[in-house]
């Protein structure tokens, strides 16, 4: 197999260290993500002749797949593991079986607002007030060191959020002096908040004290030739040392986008590439969806530092725009975006002119992509114009040929398919048509399954599946005597007879323009990523 030039060069700066590789189709999808002692030699594996005839089907459709590998070195194998679990959740990759459950890593977690804190073993994290310790890797050693932990400061391990004296009997905790046994006031509160918080202290990594301790203990023992309780002090000492060990925290990556493990290399390359004075901090994308010019709305994806900023996401229903026209549409959108954007800047620089508040500077975007070509472009650089804002850096990106155009420029640029510069807008574009479709389809879904019912008065949707769950549809509603409609939970005998003419007398217009009637759906699937035209 042919191994591609970029991959090749890719191979040849592998460090010797460990870390995860993440393998890419041609689409810039992430196809498997995989954890490495040793980069170099793991990846490089993949791309040996040698090797294949020991492949199996599924291994060599893999390899044949590959067009492209991203890695990310860690410190340790250990984090590597880690960050390859949270990759695989987030990605979903094809050809990954392990970690694609919803079962995450071990956490320790104590709340100390409880009445009596304790340590429990746990996988999600929650906004709840309580500290979260972890996540590790090693399940059997966490627990061990958790019971270590339990022995040394003297904490509970009992279920019950509030134990007393009838749990207290039965307690082996209590009875075997590892609990202070806070729940018969054999401590105060505080004096056990003080035992807890030095458990704390320790799992946040002030363990230096017990190694000495356990250590010491287990050359004793093994100078006494007490070797099996020497063999236990050293378990219990790699435990605690797999356990406290310091691991990196990773952000959060959305999996529906191509990954970038470097943004910022990427930013400083399409900031060369465009000539652009600084590498782009905000940008923002836009991008048109409609069908046969109905549902016609737009999107507004907003990337900062190279990562979506979905607290900044705007989703646009066309006001002006009449019939199919993408250029009126991505102008509409133009405008309304930063027409809005000035107006909120002026208000604040009045309110702070008189010295109510501290005006904010104006949050425009340092680069602004248009999903289209040079007709999408032209529009949304003549809105831009209007405004006042034409010193804003912007392009569009044609989706048959990932051709960039530039205003002023008569000829498109064209990237290598490899370069980080190209991945990043093809990620913004990307990210601004799933936005956009996905609205689209959200609209045509909420008006395939509106019901007659929905313009009768005050009805609200309670009341109206209350009607559909007894008569089943519309027709027999219609049938049904004011008696039977009066039965049903929300409706009296007045709001009956209205329902019951309001529904004779559409049935009668309907029939007057031969207008089909309005049947309630019992099931629409319609893909959120369909791509309207």
């Amino acid at each position: 197999m042919a191994v591609a030039a970029q991959i090749r060069k890719k191979l040849n700066d592998l460090p010797h260290k460990p870390g995860i590789y993440l393998m890419k189709d041609r689409f810039g999808t992430v196809i498997y993500v995989g954890k490495a002692r040793d980069l170099r030699r793991r990846v490089s594996q993949y791309f040996q002749p040698s090797r294949r005839l020991g492949w199996d089907p599924k291994f060599k459709a893999l390899v044949e797949a590959i067009h492209d590998l991203d890695v990310h070195v860690v410190r340790n194998e250990p984090e590597a593991l880690l960050l390859e679990g949270k990759l695989i959740k987030e990605f979903h990759p094809r050809y990954n079986v392990s970690f694609r459950d919803d079962k995450r890593f071990l956490m320790l977690k104590v709340n100390l607002n409880d009445p009596i804190p304790r340590f429990t073993l746990t996988r999600f994290k929650q906004d709840d007030g309580a500290r979260y310790f972890g996540p590790f890797v090693h399940s059997s050693a966490l627990r061990n060191t958790l019971n270590l932990v339990r022995r040394q400061f003297h904490l509970r391990g009992c279920r019950p959020l509030t134990p007393n004296d009838r749990d207290y009997k039965h307690c082996l905790y209590g009875n075997l002096k590892h609990c202070t046994a806070p729940c018969i006031n054999n401590v105060t509160r505080e004096q056990y908040l003080q035992q807890v918080q030095a458990a704390c202290d320790f799992l946040a990594g002030q363990t230096g004290e017990m190694h000495e301790q356990l250590t010491l203990e287990m050359r004793k023992a093994a100078e006494s030739q007490d070797y099996e309780r020497a063999a236990m002090l050293r378990d219990a000492l790699s435990d605690l040392r797999q356990t406290t060990h310091k691991t990196n925290k990773f952000e959060r990556v959305p999996y529906t986008l191509p990954l970038a493990i470097e943004p910022q290399r990427d930013l400083a390359e399409l900031a060369r590439v465009l000539n652009l004075p600084a590498p782009p901090v905000r940008i923002e994308g836009f991008d048109i969806s409609n069908i046969s010019g109905t549902f016609a709305v737009a999107s507004m994806v907003s990337f900062k530092n190279g990562r979506p900023d979905r607290v900044n996401y705007r989703k646009y229903k066309m006001k002006s725009v009449v019939g199919q026209n993408d250029f009126a549409c991505m102008a509409e959108t133009v405008r309304r975006r930063y027409t809005r954007l000035l107006r909120e800047s002026k208000k604040n620089h009045k309110e702070g002119a008189t010295g109510e508040t501290t005006a904010p500077p104006l949050a425009l975007p340092d680069l602004i992509l248009i999903d289209g070509g040079k007709g999408q472009l032209s529009a949304a650089c003549a809105e831009l114009a209007e405004l006042g804002l034409s010193h804003i850096p912007i392009l569009g990106l044609a989706k048959e040929f990932e051709e960039i155009y530039r205003p002023g420029e008569s000829e498109p640029l064209r990237l290598s398919h490899d370069t980080g510069a190209l991945k990043l807008l093809q990620r913004v574009r990307d990210e601004s048509h799933r936005l956009a479709n996905t609205y689209n389809a959200e609209l045509r879904l909420r008006k395939i399954s509106e019901s007659i019912l929905d313009e009768f008065p005050s009805i609200g949707e309670r009341r109206k599946a209350a009607l559909l769950k007894r008569f089943g549809s519309v027709q027999r509603i219609r049938i049904a005597t004011v008696e039977q409609i009066a039965e049903v939970p929300g409706f009296g005998g007045k709001a009956a007879a209205e329902l019951k003419t309001f529904l004779e007398a559409r049935s009668v217009s309907s029939a007057s323009k031969n207008e089909p009637e309005t049947v309630q759906p019992v099931t629409v699937l319609i893909p959120p990523d369909a791509s309207p035209t």
